[in-house]
């Protein structure tokens, strides 16, 4: 994806249980990030960053969805230890990770492997790709983010 790219038309299954589309959220901001693994503490900190933001986010009319590779009961025991207020994507295919291209080659500990690159992507109302982060660090993400959105 690149700036300016329309939203993909693919169907996602959330944690509150609905299979929908991008073009079903209507009129809205959207923030899409993208995150390795739940419960892990980087993903873990990122999401309660934006969970701490989340009504500034929805004073600016903007939706937050977190994507993963896993599953929906994983997804959901993350979001209710977290009490997150916004719904996580299960992508185990990688149909969503792929379409953005957030699967990389990285490293841990010597050991090679492919995973998610934390990513983040900002579309506006009329569902345009308008700000992408790559490689995105935890620490003042959300706070980016937010200044971001309040340009739009």
């Amino acid at each position: 994806m690149k700036i300016g790219d329309q939203i993909p038309d693919i169907q996602l299954t959330t944690t509150d249980e609905s299979i929908t589309k991008f073009a079903d959220l209507g009129k809205v901001n959207l923030v899409v990030y993208f995150y390795p693994k739940d419960s892990t503490p980087g993903c873990t900190t990122e999401g309660l960053d934006f969970k701490q933001n989340i009504q500034a986010f929805n004073q600016l009319n903007t939706k937050i969805l977190g994507v993963s590779r896993e599953s929906i009961k994983s997804h959901n025991n993350f979001k209710t230890k977290q009490g997150f207020p916004f719904e996580l994507i299960s992508d185990p295919d990688e149909i969503l990770c792929k379409a953005f291209d957030v699967i990389k080659l990285k490293k841990l500990y010597g050991r090679e492997y492919m995973g998610i690159e934390r990513s983040s992507f900002l579309f506006n109302t009329n569902g345009k790709l308008v700000a992408e982060w790559r490689k995105v660090k935890v620490k003042g993400h959300v706070d980016a983010v937010l200044e971001a959105v309040k340009q739009f």
